[in-house]
């Protein structure tokens, strides 16, 4: 079955946006890489705005729904952590890996309402699966998740600088680390509240 021709833009689009960066990438190399023709493309995405944003947003659904797998995967909340982390080491050891798409798409195209707007939805959504994972084990979640957060966006970023994939197994480590303790620190107040 043949791909849909917005599809087949996306595809073309994301790869080059992903590899060589935004600003360097042109609607005509686009447009040679997907095969279409200038009109269709525009028909589709009505500016590189607007296919930049696609691409994001289908970057987006990926990594959510790959997460929200690992999620499904995993009884255990400290093995969906561990999970979590683990798959993004495996994205990491890749030599097409270039760290975060969306930190990299606000970095060269902040200017756009659009871009940043992906951009931080995803984020709160990243944030929002470490939540859940540490509501399921009664604790109050927002300072924890908001530290596994953190180790994710900083493994992202730390392999994208260093270009060593063992930076993510060190954030799972400090993410389990995070878990761990927060479980711990939980178990002591309630025992010296009893």
């Amino acid at each position: 079955m043949k791909e849909p021709i917005s599809e087949q833009i996306l595809t073309a689009a994301g790869a080059l946006f992903y590899s060589e960066g935004i600003r360097a990438v042109g609607i005509d190399r686009i447009i040679d890489v997907a095969k279409v023709a200038k009109a269709t493309l525009y028909r589709h995405f009505p500016s590189k705005d607007h296919l930049v944003a696609a691409y994001l947003q289908d970057r987006h659904d990926r990594v959510i729904s790959s997460l929200r797998d690992a999620l499904e995967r995993e009884e255990e909340p400290r093995n969906q952590l561990k999970l979590i982390f683990e798959r993004l080491y495996d994205k990491a050891d890749s030599p097409e890996f270039r760290g975060c798409a969306f930190a990299l798409a606000v970095a060269e195209h902040g200017d756009s309402e659009r871009v940043v707007s992906v951009a931080r939805l995803h984020k709160k959504m990243v944030g929002n699966i470490f939540r859940d994972i540490m509501s399921k084990v009664d604790v109050e979640p927002d300072k924890p998740a908001a530290h596994l957060a953190l180790l994710y966006e900083g493994a992202l970023a730390t392999v994208a600088v260093g270009r060593d994939p063992q930076a993510v197994l060190v954030a799972r480590d400090c993410a389990l680390s995070v878990f761990d303790t927060a479980i711990h620190s939980t178990k002591s107040f309630e025992n010296a509240a009893t």
